[in-house]
Order: structure tokens, then sequence, then C-alpha cells
């Protein structure tokens, strides 16, 4: 018999009408010759209105209470979902995360995932009942009540959907899928068909709000299906798997992250160790770091820039002006109007041009690029706040995101899509395995490598207007060159930039002749390259939610004295250029730094 896990969200359960209409689905996938579970949300508003009261008695609740006090919501869910289903006339029991044996670890508020009992679970489906889990909550190992934090009930849902390796997760909310963007922004948007763990995992740490990324974290990890449909009407919604709806295609999303601020730290000493003073301090006042640009020093200092959440500029600022007195940097400016756009698609890690296809749209509009980054499958840009959504708009029309693939196959969606598929057992049996030797949200690395096949090429003194980024690499193009890395600094306060990309050595000659002909026709400083680098890269899963990756393998590289030249980050890897005799070192290093979670 096959099993399907059923999540619903408190926008899904916000009444009786809806929590009944709930019931109805589970009872007929039950009767369709499912074994159900149900992940339920608290109601409505549920969790905003208890921490409201928690409000009205004081402005520092210990964080233990607040985690007994915010899992009585999906208590409250749980229990009138069974209710329902028991008044439609069939059976069910609802479980509290202690109650099935959700184990987490101490941390109050942000608790992770470390095992799931399913003894209980089982033994209720098997006596024919439905099962109603309550979502974002688990018990520490002295039996505190902890909860998940934000996106909790998804991720009980996929890790219960792991653990009892289940035929399918059924994530049911108040949109019928994943669109290219947000259609709320960009009314054209389109509702995908499928999208990949990889994608999904970048637009939703760019702020697509349809699933957090802790979830979708556990369905790459442990290899689950993830179903996102709506509550309200039977449309097929979208399928969260390993391949995307066309591979062929180079990009499959756009998104928008509206409240960031940019931190800039000019004339950095270009030596060993600065990068790790300056992000482990921000790290100890626990501020997540987002967009990530160092560029390549000019006259033995370089300039890091990086994207902070808005409201935490001014304690970010705090922790830097103090490391700049350690690393002697020059000055530190911030900018609290700023707005990333990106676009994301695994297709565009094997095509060229998409690049040049970005900054050309936005050029045409007259929207200057302050900084960009680049990963194998995401391009980020930093323009001002102010014309961030006609931005997002704009290259979403310029890669026809609104217009559905042509030979796009139907995505199977019947809950036994397992069945009949060796390769798929054969991972199944791995993932059980993995699931028995280990913590269920711990960080995983898949993969640390080196790539000593490319160069580097740098022009500096870019002048600071709409279109620069878009010439250049139209030209680079155009010459044929295949480009991968891309970094833009934000611009200095002579108001000129550094634009640095790679390409593979055999490339170097061709690309510095096109760029001495780009920087000579748009006035830019000079030219240098590098005719081999090391690029070093670590790459797996869990990498946004456990923030000190990219501070472990900066103190890794620092402690061996190889000094950082170049910074990208994505959701799934950080890649770091070196100088290419480093390369083997840095790779050593690495490999050290990680082995506890390297699988």
């Amino acid at each position: 018999m096959s099993l399907i896990v059923q999540k619903f969200g408190g926008s899904s359960v916000a009444n009786p009408e809806k929590i009944l209409r709930a019931a109805r689905r589970a009872i007929r996938a039950q009767q369709e010759g499912s074994q159900v579970v149900m992940v339920v949300s608290a109601m409505g508003d549920t969790t905003d209105d208890l921490l409201e009261l928690a409000a009205k008695i004081t402005d520092r609740p210990p964080a233990r209470e607040m985690d007994m006090l915010l899992s009585t919501g999906e208590q409250v869910s749980v229990a009138l979902m069974a209710i329902a289903i028991h008044s439609l006339g069939h059976k069910a029991v609802s479980l509290t995360g202690a109650q099935i044996g959700v184990k987490t670890d101490a941390s109050y508020r942000k608790a992770r995932i470390k095992s799931i009992e399913t003894t209980r679970l089982r033994k209720s489906l098997d006596e024919g009942n439905i099962v109603i889990a309550a979502g974002f909550q688990g018990i520490d190992d002295d039996f505190n009540i902890t909860t998940l934090g934000r996106g909790g009930s998804d991720t009980t849902a996929v890790a219960l959907a792991a653990v009892l390796r289940a035929d399918a997760c059924e994530i049911y909310t108040d949109v019928d899928g994943v669109y290219t963007t947000d259609p709320r922004v960009v009314p054209e948007a389109r509702r995908v068909s499928r999208i990949s763990y990889d994608e999904m995992l970048e637009l939703a740490s760019l702020g697509a709000g349809v699933m957090h990324s802790r979830s979708i974290e556990f369905g790459k990890k442990f290899d689950v299906p993830i179903h996102v449909r709506s509550s309200f009407t039977d449309q097929l919604g979208t399928m969260i798997v390993a391949e995307p709806e066309r591979p062929d295609l180079p990009v499959s999303g756009a998104a928008i992250t509206k409240d960031e601020a940019r931190i800039t730290v000019q004339g950095v000493l270009d030596r060993p160790g600065s990068s790790l003073e300056i992000f482990s301090r921000i790290a100890a006042k626990n501020i997540s770091v987002d967009m990530i640009v160092q560029n390549i020093g000019q006259s033995g200092r370089a300039d890091i820039s990086f994207t902070v959440p808005q409201n935490e500029l001014d304690t970010a600022l705090e922790a830097v002006r103090e490391a700049a007195k350690v690393v002697e940097a020059e000055d530190v400016t911030s900018d609290a109007n700023v707005a990333k756009i990106s676009v994301v698609g695994l297709g565009m890690a094997k095509q060229t041009g998409v690049a040049e296809k970005m900054f050309r749209s936005l050029a045409d509009a007259g929207i200057n690029i302050q900084m960009i980054t680049t990963s194998e499958i995401k391009i980020s840009v930093l323009v001002s706040r102010e014309r961030a959504q006609e931005a997002l708009r704009i290259v979403h029309r310029a890669f026809q995101l609104d217009q559905s693939p042509s030979e796009t196959k139907p995505q199977a969606t019947t809950h036994a899509a397992r069945n009949g598929e060796t390769a798929r057992n054969e991972i199944a049996a791995a993932v059980v395995a993995r699931l028995q030797s280990m913590n269920m949200e711990e960080l995983t690395i898949d993969d640390i490598s080196l790539d000593s096949s490319q160069a580097r090429v740098t022009i500096s003194g870019v002048p600071d207007k709409p279109g620069i980024a878009a010439k250049v690499f139209e030209d680079v193009a155009a010459a044929g060159i295949f480009v991968d890395m891309i970094v833009q600094s934000h611009p200095s306060i002579a108001g000129a930039a550094t634009l640095s990309f790679t390409v593979p050595q055999n490339q170097l000659s061709k690309s510095v002749e096109a760029a001495r002909r780009i920087a000579q026709s748009l006035g830019c400083k000079q030219v240098t390259s590098s005719p081999i680098i090391s690029k070093l890269s670590v790459s797996g899963v869990g990498l946004r939610t456990h923030v000190g990756v990219a501070i472990r393998m900066f103190k890794a590289l620092s402690d061996a004295g190889v000094n950082v030249e170049m910074i990208n980050t994505s959701e799934v890897r950080v890649n770091v250029v070196v100088e290419g005799a480093a390369g083997e070192k840095g790779l050593a290093q690495l490999q050290a730094a990680f082995a506890d979670v390297l699988r």
C-alpha cells in the first residue's frame, strides 16, 4: 500500500470550513488506497496572536516558554482535524511532535530535527487511522518542547516523508504551485510543472514564499518528491524533484529580495585571514550574510562587499567597523536602499549568453548594476530598491519566462510514482542507511573540488553607469569565450568598479584582447590577468541554514596562509579563487576542515 504525507498550512485550516475541506481531501486519498499522514499548522494567524500575547507581558520572554506557548497552536489544529475526520465517518488520531517522537536539539525557536521515531506512526496507520501530526514542533533530549522556526511545518512534513519513505509529500497551500516569479509583482508569471531541488533552494533563499529552505534541503538530502498544490482547487501544482521542467532551458525562475542592505569594506589589506576576520565577527552577532563579493585586489588592497537584512544593518556595521580596524581597511560604507535581482536555472551551467542577456535587458531600461555575483546556477545583481520591481519584470520578460516550454512532458503525480524504478529503489536504500547513521538536519557536504583549468581577467576603473556589464559580456561572447565566474565589486568613492571574470586557460589571450578593446572604448583604467588560478568549491545541503560554512572555509585557508582573491556564494555552493599554485594546498585544507560532514 502506498503512503502519502499531506501538509496543510495555516491558511488551509484557518476556520472549520477549511478544516473540513482538508479532512475530505485526506479521506479521499485514503479511499484511493493510500495510508495518509497529515501534517497541520496552527490555524490562520494563531502563531502571530500568541506572539502578541507574550509581547504584552514582556518584550524578552524566555525562549523555552515561548516554544511551550507556540506549540499549542498546532495542538488545537490537529485535534480539530481529527474531530473533523471522525465526524465524516472515518478513523483518525492526532499526535503532537512529542507523541510521534520528533527528537530535536535544544535550540529553542529554531530547533533542528535529529531523528524521528516511526513505530507509533506505523502502528496507527496499520490500524486504519489517518494520522494527524502536529507540524513545527518536537522535543529535545530532556523532553522540553521545541519549535522548528519559520517554515517548520513544511520541514516536519518532508522529514516525516523521508523517514516513512512515503510515495509522495503533498504541500497544500493558498497558491497552486511554484511560479517563475512572484505573480503579485509580475502578473504574467507562469506556474511551472516541475522544478529541481537546487533551483527551488535558490528561489527559497531569495524570498519565494512557497516553501522554506530547510524543507527543500530535506527533500534533496533524502530524495523526497515534493508536490506543491492548492488547498482550494484540484490543479496539478508543481513537483519539486531532482530534474527541472526543461534541463535545456538556461533559466527557470527569477526572484527579488527587497529588504537588503549593502556593506562595503574598502581597501582591506589583501592578505590571508582578512575575510575570516570580517565574517566571523558578523556571525558572532547571529547575522546572516547573503551576497558576498570580493574582487581582485589593487596595490595590495581589496574591497569586500556583501548584503545583510536591512533591519540588521546597524548591528552588522558595529561588527564590521571593529573588524575594519584589525584588517586596516581604508573605509566602511553602506546603503540601506538596495535590492537583489536574481535569475536561477540548472541549464545556465552549460550555456553561454545568460549573463549578457540579463545585463543587456537592464541596460536598455537604464537600470544601473551596482554589484554582480554568479554561481553555477544563479546570477544576482544589486540595484537600487526604487527600480527593483521594474528590474524583475524586465529580466522575467527577457528570458520569456511567461511562455510555457513547448516540449515539456507531463509530470506523473500518482502516489505510487516510485514503483518499478530500480534506480530509485537503490537510492531509497542509500537514504535509509543515511537516516540510520546521522542527525537528519546536520550539514552534509557532497563535494569539495579544485578546478585549476581556468584563468582570470580583471578590468579596473569601470565606470559606474548603466550598460557597462552588458557591453563587456556581449563583446566577450561575440569572441566565442566561455565565462564561468563573474564578480563586479561595488564602485569605490571615485565612482569606478572592478569587474573580474574567469575563462578557460586556452582562451586567456583572446579574453585579454577583448577586455583591452572594451576597456579602451569605455575609458576604463587597466586590464590585468592571471594565467592560472585555482577555484575551490564546497557544495552540499544546508550551506545557508548552517551559517558557518563560509567561515570554516576562510579559517581553513587562512590557517594555511592561502589568500582568498575572489568569493561568490549560492544556496548550494561556496566558491573562492586563490592563486594557482595554492590550489592543492587549499584543497587539502578544506578536505580536512569538512571531514566530519563530508559524505
